[in-house]
């Protein structure tokens, strides 16, 4: 039996720790100091870190970490990531023993080239791929890759737990709302996130089936979307199209 427990890091991010009452693995540590307190506090023990991809409020307390444990390091290896002992690659799989986990192992680019997730039964780690209620900005890559990205997570069972590497879903739901206003279940959303939020509670993790009914970058094939973007002056109502049209629309939002 393990718990995931959100560790508040940096200014808006997560980190994600796997853990039961002896060790932790934890994902995308940004910055060590938090991690540290956290295993500390609870007496735990650190077994390994996972890394979704190499910017730095995501691999910038690895170093750290690993002076006190010396832990492998799973992820993509790419040259601006000195941290990766164990490469990971599309198809991959990794098993987590403390855990009885085995995730499988998907590449997802489009925010950069070397996001991978980390996805077993019930559980999605995303890093910044995919956001509530919203997706990562396109740093490297394509629109094309993106929105291909969004298409294989948004696969996964409803039930799937989306585990996401920032509190940026009150802000997405500002902008989903202005694409979509007619959404009663982006309504509901805005309205169990001020809640979670006035309480100092994660909006997250949502789930595959909430990121369907309420995420614009999911929907770019919904009629009022569509409706919204020709106000502003799309012309092009592929669902490529109308992807890229939400992407730079939000760049500006």
């Amino acid at each position: 039996m393990f718990n995931i427990t959100a560790i508040p890091a940096l200014q808006d991010n997560y980190i994600w720790a796997i853990h039961d009452d002896r060790h932790a693995v934890v994902v995308d540590p940004g910055d060590a100091t938090p991690v540290l307190a956290f295993l500390d506090t609870h007496d735990l023990q650190l077994k390994a870190i996972l890394c979704t991809h190499r910017h730095n409020d995501h691999i910038g307390g690895i170093a750290k970490l690993r002076e006190v444990y010396n832990v492998p390091v799973y992820g993509r290896r790419h040259p601006n990531n000195p941290h990766i002992t164990n490469d990971l690659r599309e198809g991959d799989q990794l098993k987590l023993d403390p855990f009885g986990i085995t995730f499988d192992i998907i590449e997802v680019p489009g925010h950069l080239d070397d996001h991978i997730a980390f996805i077993t039964s019930g559980i999605l780690f995303c890093g910044d791929v995919l956001f509530g209620a919203g997706c990562g900005r396109n740093f490297e890559g394509t629109k094309a890759q993106l929105h291909q990205s969004l298409q294989r997570l948004a696969l996964l069972p409803d039930d799937t737990r989306v585990y996401c590497a920032h509190e940026y879903t009150a802000a997405n739901l500002r902008f989903a709302l202005a694409c979509e206003p007619g959404n009663t279940a982006m309504q509901q959303r805005v309205a169990t996130t001020q809640q979670l939020r006035a309480a100092s509670q994660p909006s997250l993790p949502s789930t595959i089936a909430l990121e369907k009914a309420t995420n614009p970058f999911l929907r770019s094939t919904q009629p009022e979307i569509i409706r919204s973007l020709q106000q502003r002056g799309l012309t092009d109502t592929t669902e490529l199209g109308v992807f890229t049209a939400l992407r730079e629309w939000k760049n500006r939002f």
